[in-house]
């Protein structure tokens, strides 16, 4: 089994259906039948129905010790194919508005690491993100309580949401403050909105990472630019494909991204919502063996774990 690792994945949307379940019955909730499919997956046809599906599972999360038990599965699960490290996408808007703090979340989710690592030998990270239509005085707010409590596992600041609204700019000193305080930083763009979005982002914002970013295959120029700087990009064919960014895989620009030289990782988003897992991205991505272990190297390389913890993990997945 080739060693995997992922750097783009949301903690919510991590939730697969049985778990979403189990959290629902034990919090005294029933979860809406139309949720799920005949099947049991979730039911969900285009963006914005996908985005409710998303909404009503996270309805199921009411204590901390669901978001540590979200964490624990996902790593579990990971660590099951290959994966020897996972950095997850972690907003403490939801716990927040669940009247849960900061500490307890946190706290809540180092312990589903601690506890996957020690079963599972999986290393997992956080990267605090903000909801980019939230606003940019929200992002600068929430970068300010992460400096406020540091914590060993949150290694980095990144940005989610309508990718539509608002401009990078906009957003750029909440990034300064993490950046200059040691983060490291990474955004959605080039998902839904073209390459200018990833022009935008790589311009105002001190990013070595784009979240997707496989719209830059549109532009010859700006895919020169990302392999000449080195900027590493979130990859996750499965979602672009379930959200009708491309009608296949074999349509996908994974292929042209890694021949114009670009630095790709591959990742899951959210699987469950989309019938895909990390080694499913390994094996569905029409790569050798030779070309995914270094995909993996990658994504350890680009990771904002410290470097101890890169050079073992490296150690680890080196042939």
């Amino acid at each position: 089994m080739i060693p995997k690792a992922e750097i783009h994945c949301h903690l919510e949307g991590s939730i697969p259906p049985k778990l979403a379940v189990e959290l629902a019955e034990r919090n005294g909730l029933i979860l809406p039948p139309n949720l799920f499919d005949e099947k049991g997956h979730y039911a969900w046809k285009d963006f914005w129905s996908f985005l409710d599906s998303y909404d009503r599972v996270c309805t199921a999360l009411k204590k901390a010790r669901d978001f540590r038990d979200v964490i624990y599965s996902y790593l579990a699960g990971a660590a099951r194919e290959g994966a020897v490290y996972v950095e997850m996408f972690c907003s403490p808007e939801r716990p927040a508005a669940l009247g849960i703090s900061y500490t307890s979340w946190l706290e809540a989710l180092a312990q589903g690491i601690d506890d996957a690592r020690r079963e599972f030998g999986i290393v997992g990270r956080i990267i605090i993100i903000c909801i980019r239509h939230l606003g940019p005085e929200r992002a600068e707010a929430m970068v300010r309580a992460m400096l406020a409590e540091p914590h060993p596992y949150v290694v980095g600041f990144g940005m989610g949401g309508d990718e539509a609204k608002f401009a990078p700019v906009d957003f750029a000193p909440a990034y300064r403050l993490a950046h200059d305080n040691g983060y490291g930083c990474t955004v959605h763009a080039g998902e839904v909105v073209g390459p200018e979005s990833v022009w935008a982002a790589i311009r105002d914002l001190p990013v070595t990472r784009i979240g997707h970013g496989v719209r830059s295959a549109d532009d010859p120029a700006l895919m020169e630019e990302l392999a000449r700087r080195g900027v590493v990009l979130e990859v996750c064919p499965g979602s672009n494909v379930a959200l009708g960014l491309y009608p296949d895989r074999a349509s996908h620009p994974l292929h042209r991204l890694i021949a114009a030289g670009v630095r790709v990782t591959l990742n899951s988003d959210d699987p469950p919502f989309f019938h895909t897992t990390l080694g499913a991205e390994y094996d569905l991505a029409g790569l050798d063996e030779g070309q995914l272990a270094a995909i993996a190297r990658t994504t350890i390389e680009a990771s904002f774990a410290d470097e101890a913890t890169r050079r073992q993990l490296l150690e680890r997945i080196s042939p």
